[in-house]
């Protein structure tokens, strides 16, 4: 019957106005910013950068190898090595960024960064308020601006960060582990020659 699908929108629609003043999950429209939505774990907006301990710079995870620089889609991202090395927060010496900025105006949020580094130093954060003014100087994010501390992240991807750390701890429990030296192997003795018999005449 021709309408028979405008007929059933329609029914869908008027049970959920019917609805919306009686049940609160129907209720559709936030007063926002007054209200919130709760974010799911999972969502994502722009990077940020990880650090341990209460130091942003001496426990940045960032050793500045580049590969989000290089492997990023629209090349918003822009990294300069530093030339020395800073001990990390466990003292192990490490180059650093001295210079890490992302142009979030041009960032779209693909999280290829977070997948291509090694050192779980780069993830999504959840921030969408970033709104500015002016378009150029004031979305582009340095270095300051994008470190946030690992209880940070604990505390807006808990099950993720938590797996993230569970998999640095059993690779630095790795390394430290002594290696168990190769047993060495007592060369073959060979063995004497015997004197050929002389047979009984």
């Amino acid at each position: 019957m021709i309408g028979t699908g405008v007929l059933k929108g329609m029914a869908v629609t008027a049970k959920n106005f019917v609805g919306s003043y009686f049940e609160k999950d129907r209720l559709t429209t936030v007063q926002y910013p007054e209200e919130r939505l709760p974010l799911p774990e999972n969502a994502r907006n722009f990077p940020f950068l990880v650090y341990d301990g209460d130091d942003s710079h001496a426990g940045l995870r960032c050793v500045a190898c580049q590969i989000c620089e290089k492997e990023c889609p629209p090349q918003c991202i822009y990294i300069v090595k530093s030339k020395d090395k800073k001990p990390d927060y466990i003292g192990k010496p490490q180059f650093y960024p001295a210079t890490f900025d992302i142009d979030i105006s041009v960032c779209m949020s693909c999280q290829i960064c977070v997948e291509v580094c090694p050192f779980e130093a780069i993830k999504m954060d959840k921030v969408y308020e970033l709104s500015r003014r002016e378009r150029f100087d004031a979305l582009l994010m340095h270095k300051s601006d994008l470190a946030k501390s690992n209880d940070y992240y604990h505390r807006i991807h808990p099950r993720e960060a938590d797996q993230v750390d569970a998999t640095l701890a059993a690779a630095a429990a790795a390394k430290k582990k002594p290696a168990t030296p190769a047993a060495s192997a007592a060369p073959a003795v060979p063995a004497a020659p015997t004197a050929p018999t002389t047979p009984a005449t």
